[in-house]
């Protein structure tokens, strides 16, 4: 069984036992978390599409941790007026276990 959930703007195919990488989330580690937005469900029998969420499925997550993904280099630049600015952007991120699919 699969399930297509939608979390940080982003849509995620899961399934339980699956560690993933999504948009930072407000919660602690080794805490549990519950996604309601599943977009699809999938399951030998078939798929069942939700419009656009399904019905009552949730699918539940534990928390592994919350960190930074890695560093890339931001270059702005303006031609022929000699002004250049580099950054750095770390995006941070929660990976987190799929636990269970409840549809």
């Amino acid at each position: 069984m699969y399930a297509v959930i939608e979390t940080g703007g982003k849509q995620v195919r899961v399934q339980e036992g699956d560690v993933v990488f999504i948009e930072k989330l407000n919660v602690e580690a080794d805490e549990t978390v519950s996604f309601d937005k599943v977009v699809a469900v999938g399951a030998e029998s078939g798929i069942k599409v939700g419009t656009p969420y399904v019905e009552g499925a949730t699918v539940s997550a534990k928390v592994l941790k919350n960190g930074k993904g890695k560093k890339i280099t931001v270059f702005t630049y303006k031609p022929k007026k000699s002004k250049k600015r580099a950054m750095g952007h770390r995006q941070p991120y929660t990976q987190v276990q799929i636990e269970s699919i409840n549809a």
